[in-house]
């Protein structure tokens, strides 16, 4: 088993990592009844696609010695309605100033981004768009 989700009422959970007990709470967005004080289960689908990607990338880029330390992911979900679901998820990749990438790095990581299992995962409706701000361009 992957994790223990309970609800603790007022539209809040507490989701409990079964192997390291690591816990993660959600609350309902502002915009859809609830206090907007914690993540909410659609923002933890887009900030597991920005961890995905970066966790894909220090996997499949070690053996390029594809250094990825520092880099940050800056994450919004838009939603849409009827059905009300995400329809977008924008990700800006910044890399480190002071690091260099070559051409064959800067391709390999942005095909390990745009194949990583979540974003795979993801249905074809909503729209991933990712923006790779490269400190060498």
């Amino acid at each position: 088993m992957t994790s223990t989700v309970e609800y603790k009422g007022e539209l809040r959970t507490v989701a409990i990592h079964e192997r390291s007990g690591s816990q993660i709470e959600t609350d309902a967005p502002a915009d859809n009844h609830g206090k907007g004080e914690r993540f909410s289960p659609t923002d933890l689908i887009a900030t597991a696609l920005a961890s995905c990607i970066l966790t894909t990338i220090g996997i499949l880029g070690k053996p390029q010695n594809i250094d990825i330390d520092g880099v940050t992911c800056q994450v919004e979900k838009i939603m849409v309605p009827n059905p009300r679901r995400i329809g977008e998820i924008k990700i800006v990749m910044n890399f480190p100033a002071g690091k260099s990438y070559s051409e064959s790095q800067m391709a390999a990581i942005e095909h390990i981004a745009l194949t990583c299992p979540v974003i795979e995962s993801l249905h074809p409706n909503c729209k991933k768009t990712l923006i790779f701000n490269w400190p060498n361009a």
